[in-house]
């Protein structure tokens, strides 16, 4: 995944009202229900389908750490879809998307200016259509640099340009050497 995929997926799942499993033997059965089956399970987790019988039994209870994360990863892929997709709607609609990061933020415009770019911390309430254009392009499949791409032309219409009231002439943010970033929806 990318740092901005990363950063919405963690803001959908603080939307969620139950949490995940968190065994790896209650995860495997969750994964078995969800995929109607051992050897579904086993090919996606690419383990053998004995071993994941053995997990849903409780003979086996503590996977090695390379499993564990990827067992944990499609458990949380999986976990309260219709939860998922009312948080994302609501923020692409109504609510809109809170982003905090601490960047390098710069940005081109007409000579004169001090365009030079920093490092900043921002806490920034972006609107629905930005966070629209977010989730769209994160389920599109779109790349790290294409997210922070959007991410930029955001927060250059809120923060820099201030929606229209102030640097108008300002033509593009460059958003890099990002230390965090997190969302809230």
């Amino acid at each position: 995944m990318t740092v901005i995929g990363d950063g919405l997926e963690a803001a959908v799942h603080k939307a969620f009202t139950r949490p995940a499993p968190k065994t790896a033997p209650a995860q495997m059965r969750y994964l078995v229900r969800k995929l109607k089956g051992t050897k579904a399970v086993a090919q996606l987790l690419g383990v053998s389908q004995r071993t994941v019988e053995r997990y849903v039994k409780n003979q086996i209870k503590k996977p090695r750490p390379e499993l564990a994360a990827r067992l944990e990863r499609e458990v949380k892929k999986r976990w309260q879809p219709q939860i998922r997709a009312q948080a994302r709607k609501r923020a692409a609609t109504s609510d809109g998307i809170v982003i905090d990061t601490r960047a390098r933020l710069g940005y081109t415009a007409p000579i004169g200016s001090t365009d030079e770019s920093r490092v900043r911390h921002l806490t920034v309430a972006l609107p629905p259509h930005h966070a629209a254009r977010l989730f769209d392009a994160q389920e599109a499949g779109a790349d790290d640099r294409q997210l922070q791409q959007i991410t930029a032309d955001a927060l250059r219409e809120v923060y820099f340009q201030d929606g229209g009231r102030r640097a108008g002439t300002l033509e593009e943010v460059r958003f890099t050497d990002i230390e965090h970033v997190e969302f809230e929806l």
